[in-house]
């Protein structure tokens, strides 16, 4: 079983930064592929970045492209989003969410098996 917790979320001016944690449980960290995404009031579930085992591949939706950046420290068990220049439309729960035994990234719900509670991120204008 992996647990999932996120942190780092809040209110935030349009334009300012945040950066969200994501603490895995489990040894294996290492050989999971993770990944963000967020949902908005009213709206569906949908995409935010995704990252593999090792890192050294990401993949990232449209509408954050340039502005976040997912990261990890499997020494850490942890997975990162940094959030800049935070527009009101980013407004959502940011959830992170793990695939275990994978090598690739993935950017699709049904693709990961683990879910964090979520953490809620507020961009005011």
């Amino acid at each position: 079983q992996v647990q999932l917790v996120e942190s780092g979320g809040g209110l935030v001016q349009a334009g300012g930064s945040l950066r969200l944690s994501c603490a895995a449980s489990g040894p294996t960290f290492s050989n999971y592929a993770m990944g963000w995404f967020r949902q908005a009031p009213g709206k569906e579930r949908e995409f935010v970045a995704a990252i593999n085992w090792s890192g050294g591949s990401t993949y990232y939706a449209d509408s954050v492209k340039g502005r976040f950046t997912i990261s990890r420290d499997n020494a850490k068990n942890t997975v990162y989003l940094q959030m800049n220049s935070l527009k009101p439309e980013d407004t959502a729960v940011y959830y992170c969410a793990a695939r275990t035994y994978s090598s690739s990234y993935y950017y699709r719900s049904y693709e990961y098996n683990y879910w964090g509670q979520g953490t809620q991120v507020t961009v005011s204008s």
